[in-house]
């Protein structure tokens, strides 16, 4: 799967860790920064994500900030793109399955790398179930 995954500094060190680890799964990854633990503005690499997701250019994106809220906000303002902030296993498979997230954020205060792992497996492989779930996405996505 194409993913493009960014981070702001605060997410900065979980961001390469997902990066080779998603790489070692067979993704094809486009990391799109940041590269330092430098102070950088979030908005600037969730809207590049987003709008790479929004157009097609990648299948899903990936977000890392200090407590994913920013992140969530910001990529979520683009036209098609559903972010989602997810901290635990089961916000991962509903934000797919019932919401179908394409843009998954994930705080780095609060989710650490083994957790952040296994968030992001559950998110690649839930699938979207539709049926009302469509009909509600549908009702927010004009």
């Amino acid at each position: 799967m194409k993913i493009v995954i960014g981070s702001d500094h605060r997410g900065v060190r979980l961001k390469t860790n997902l990066v080779d680890y998603l790489e070692s799964k067979g993704h094809n990854v486009l990391d799109i920064g940041t590269d330092t633990e430098d102070s950088c503005d979030y908005p600037k690499f969730a809207l590049k994500a987003a709008r790479a997701v929004s157009r097609k250019e990648v299948e899903r994106g990936i977000l890392i900030c200090n407590s994913g809220l920013g992140m969530t906000m910001a990529a979520g303002s683009v036209k098609g793109v559903r972010a989602a902030n997810c901290l635990n296993l089961a916000m991962a498979r509903f934000s797919r399955e019932h919401n179908d997230a394409n843009v998954l954020v994930v705080p780095a205060v609060f989710v650490k790398e083994a957790l952040a792992k296994r968030i992001v497996n559950v998110w690649l492989k839930t699938e979207f179930a539709g049926g009302r779930h469509l009909r509600r996405i549908k009702m927010f996505a004009k």
